[in-house]
């Protein structure tokens, strides 16, 4: 008879085999803790305008190199649980904002790092909380004075310049202003008068060839294909759009056709053929000029497509169908029918072009009520392609969310600095324990103008010296740190235009709190054991015995 073997009394003896468990601060909080310092540490370096780029390879080996924090953590897949709240938090922000992604890490971390000292001094994790939600509440009192800059009227485009700049400012620096211009007449351009602003209207085209400043706008929509047929021009075209193949129609039920004679196979070919062409003969009839399709466009469609003057073009993907039908305001018919004229889409222009060596199919609205805007990338790579769209969805994001709420607070570390005074200000105003974790959280929230001035190369500590001497004046709440001084120097925001999203701002703090306490008051890891069989095997040359 086998012997049973007793287990160890406690948690392991109600878990299955190979789980794991950790508790106490040492095992649990302080691990954790390590773990997120470590990500914010990463990504600490790749804040602001002169941030460093990383180079991810990701789990198919694509390559990205960005400094964008959102990608980079798209893209890194990150195991480990307390390091993963971070980077949901960070998604949050990404969804509600969809910029400022990377100040959400870089304070919860920072949060952290602030936390393990108060740790090391016998505070309890709870009284830590505590002071840290204290903290964010009176900063969500303060954050509204700050407002240095609002904008009203959305649709001056001198005016949206001037706030955009910072956004795109952050992720290609020297290249802001070109990227301003197209951005800011892409999004005023297709403002609608009521509603509010989609972001999905922005298209961006990336077409590998020439450089950053041969990009452009175009009004209405650009895909890289070319036409079916022989015809490349229509001009003030009405547009038919289906989301079925054009060709022969098959029945829905499947039939056997008995056919004893020859008479009758040509009869039978010559009718699928008269019917074919007497539908694209009413299509025609009905003043189209375009044809769209979400499917093949067969050979004997084709010809009486190009027998009538029409113009073919073949999108595969049902998302673009739908894209081209808001921009040329049609319907998308589920099959080959006549469309009515309440059917038919309306573009003033639709034309072959070639940019480099990619041709394009543009569909343009030259008239005011153009519903989508393409902006069209030129570059040397698709790396430094893909990383100008990054800052430009930045930028549309940006611009949604001033639509919604146009305040904006000083940038250059001016409102983080303000805040840490007036926080610390605070701190002694309270009477217990948590006063301690509300001082450390105006410490924290120094390691933005610092990140800025380690990663363009200037003494971090006399920075933050010289932005709270500032800061202690009267008229001191809009001084920042000047990121293109040869030496650690300051300038006052308003002027230089460097302005930071009030909705980022509060986001941002609001998530990087909620992530980081948390984080704090987790006292226990159990890990189930893995689902799923035996380990891979390691590649050959491997002497990884674990």
């Amino acid at each position: 008879m086998a012997l049973s073997v007793p287990k160890a009394p406690g948690v392991a003896q109600m878990l299955k085999d190979g789980a794991r468990m950790y508790s106490g601060l040492e095992e649990a909080v302080f691990r954790n803790i390590s773990a997120c310092k470590e990500f914010a540490q990463t990504m600490r370096s790749a804040y602001g305008p002169n941030g460093m780029n990383k180079m991810i390879i990701n789990h198919i080996e694509k390559q990205f190199v960005t400094s964008d924090a959102g990608t980079i953590m798209r893209e890194l897949d990150v195991e480990h649980p307390a390091a993963k709240l971070i980077v949901m938090a960070s998604q949050m922000q990404d969804a509600e904002v969809g910029d400022g992604t990377n100040f959400v890490v870089v304070f919860a971390g920072a949060l952290l790092e602030s936390a393990e000292e108060l740790l090391r001094l016998g505070i309890t994790t709870a009284e830590i909380a505590d002071g840290y939600e204290k903290a964010l509440n009176k900063t969500l009192e303060i954050l509204p004075k700050l407002v240095c800059h609002k904008i009203e009227d959305f649709r001056d485009v001198s005016k949206v310049k001037e706030v955009l700049r910072t956004a795109i400012m952050s992720k290609q620096y020297g290249q802001e202003d070109f990227l301003n211009d197209l951005v800011s007449k892409a999004c005023v351009s297709i403002l609608p008068d009521e509603g509010t602003f989609n972001v999905d209207n922005i298209r961006i085209c990336k077409i590998l060839g020439s450089g950053l400043t041969k990009s452009e706008v175009v009004r209405g929509m650009v895909f890289k294909r070319f036409v079916e047929g022989d015809i490349t021009f229509a001009e003030k075209a009405k547009v038919a759009i289906f989301s079925c193949p054009i060709d022969i129609i098959q029945t829905e039920t499947k039939g056997t056709v008995l056919i004893k004679s020859a008479d009758e196979l040509l009869n039978f070919s010559s009718g699928e053929e008269s019917l074919l062409e007497s539908q694209i003969k009413a299509i025609a009839e009905a003043g189209v000029k375009v044809v769209v399709a979400g499917g093949k466009v067969g050979d004997m469609a084709l010809h009486y497509l190009n027998k009538y003057k029409l113009m073919a073009v073949r999108l595969n993907s049902k998302f673009d169908l739908r894209r081209l039908s808001r921009a040329v305001n049609a319907t998308v018919l589920p099959r080959i029918t006549t469309p009515s004229q309440e059917e038919l889409g309306y573009c003033d222009k639709v034309c072959i072009e070639e940019l480099g060596d990619t041709t394009i199919v543009a569909f343009r609205s030259e008239g005011k009520d153009s519903r989508i805007a393409t902006i069209v990338i030129r570059g040397a790579t698709d790396n430094f392609m893909d990383d100008i769209e990054r800052a430009l969805d930045d930028a549309v994001n940006n611009f949604k969310c001033l639509s919604r709420d146009g305040r904006y607070l000083p940038g250059a570390g001016a409102t983080e600095i303000e805040l840490a005074t007036q926080l610390s200000a605070y701190a002694d105003t309270l009477p217990g324990l948590d006063q301690y974790a509300v001082r450390k959280f105006a410490n924290a929230l120094e390691v933005f103008p610092k990140a800025l001035a380690e990663n363009t190369g200037t003494n971090a500590t006399e920075v933050v010296n010289q932005l709270y001497l500032a800061h202690n004046t009267e008229k001191g709440k809009n001084i920042g740190y000047d990121i293109e001084a040869d030496k650690a120097a300051t300038l006052d925001v308003t002027e230089a235009k460097i302005f930071d999203l009030y909705q980022s701002k509060f986001w941002g703090l609001k998530y990087a709190v909620g992530a980081a306490t948390t984080i704090l008051k987790v006292d226990q890891i159990i890990m189930a054991k893995r689902a799923g069989g035996p380990k891979p095997r390691q590649a050959a040359g491997s002497d990884d015995e674990s």
